[in-house]
């Protein structure tokens, strides 16, 4: 009898570990308020709230932030807006990853990247910082560097002096003519990311 409960049970948490597997936290970082809405350091917001659009889908006020729950495939991806401000992103994500136990392979987090010119994918399962404030709370919080980021290039057609200003600017008539085709590839990774895997999304996207 013994044995037979430790059986059930033992299948009931194999059966839970598969579908945790199936679940993905797609963290877009940007700061809430609409003088940030359409600058560059919100592209994580724009990217998810591309997709939320496309697919019909409608962000609810959580704790921490705003999230829409997107089923493609057998996969439910969680799709987080943080409200902490950049600086303190990894608050939102540690609490979203905690309470839908969500493994950190299944974590993909959209930021802006100055290295990049504009619109440059890069997708890597790991990485420092590289500057960005974001990021450096989400890695300080996790205690780890080790999860998914797709940066997205915003370029550094700035002055000396003047990050600040541009990353918090609004883009280019040319940018925003150019966006909507990005943001529909960032849509696909997202897609892609759950379903064909991280190594073949970086195969895919790297560089497109």
């Amino acid at each position: 009898m013994i044995k037979w409960i430790a059986k059930l049970f033992s299948s009931a948490q194999k059966e839970e570990n598969i579908d945790n597997m199936k679940k993905y936290l797609i963290v877009g970082l940007g700061n809430i308020g609409a003088e940030y809405v359409n600058t560059r350091h919100n592209i994580g917001f724009k990217v998810l709230d591309f997709l939320a659009k496309k697919e019909g889908l409608s962000f609810e006020t959580v704790k921490l932030g705003a999230l829409a729950e997107y089923k493609f495939k057998g996969r439910t991806f969680f799709l987080l807006k943080p409200n902490t401000y950049m600086n303190l992103s990894g608050k939102a994500v540690k609490y979203w990853m905690d309470k839908e136990n969500i493994p950190l392979e299944n974590i993909l987090v959209i930021t802006d990247d100055l290295n990049l010119s504009f619109g440059t994918i890069r997708i890597k399962p790991k990485g420092s910082d590289g500057g960005h404030n974001g990021l450096k709370n989400i890695n300080l919080v996790l205690n780890t560097q080790n999860y998914t980021r797709y940066r997205f290039g915003i370029s550094d057609e700035f002055k000396k002096g003047q990050q600040v200003d541009y990353v918090l600017g609004e883009w280019t008539a040319e940018e925003e003519a150019k966006l909507p085709e990005r943001l529909e590839t960032s849509a696909e990774i997202i897609r892609t990311f759950g379903t064909a895997g991280l190594e073949n999304t970086m195969t895919t996207f790297n560089g497109k």
